[in-house]
């Protein structure tokens, strides 16, 4: 094993997001679903349905990139599609009582994943959210949003820069 007493704490930080994201798909694909499809059952759950434009918002991913989960979720018959009454050019996204059993079986598997419960820690979470806000603020107009609700509502509506538009685009696997 490296010697991870000699590691930045970026790239412990990054390589333990990406060991933890392999261990959930790999429970994951029993039920149907990926860590992508989880996060955006969850959203669309708590916030009920929405355009998959607004719901790659959300997340943070490119339009396309939420459509191909999407995709993989309606053929297993988590999420349903209609055509949007408002703007015809579009659909609405919701989420079906399959995918709401989904979400309850994945929950399961995200408290189980590691023994002993390390990944519950108030005090990580509370450092990982730290994290985020700080270098996601900057990218995704937090402050902005904060400061006046208006703008927070207008980001819903509008285009917001995401880490896709700041380097490599933001993708999930489907």
């Amino acid at each position: 094993m490296p010697d991870l007493e000699q590691w930045p704490t970026g790239r412990l930080l990054t390589t333990a997001a990406r060991l933890v994201e392999h261990a959930w798909n790999e429970r994951l694909v029993d039920i149907g679903v990926t860590h992508a499809g989880v996060i955006a059952l969850g959203v669309l759950a708590s916030q009920g349905a929405m355009t998959q434009a607004s719901l790659a918002q959300i997340v943070r991913v490119q339009a396309q990139t939420m459509g191909k989960t999407l995709a993989r979720l309606e053929s297993r018959g988590h999420v349903a599609r209609v055509r949007n009454d408002l703007d015809r050019r579009s659909h609405l996204v919701s989420i079906t009582d399959a995918g709401r059993e989904v979400l309850i079986r994945a929950d399961d598997v995200e408290r189980t994943l590691v023994a002993g419960g390390g990944l519950v820690s108030d005090e990580l979470r509370t450092h990982l959210q730290s994290v985020i806000k700080e270098l996601g603020a900057p990218r995704w107009n937090w402050a902005a949003a904060a400061a006046a609700p208006e703008v927070a509502s207008a980001l819903q509506d509008d285009a917001v820069p995401g880490p896709e538009s700041s380097g490599p685009a933001a993708t999930i696997s489907t």
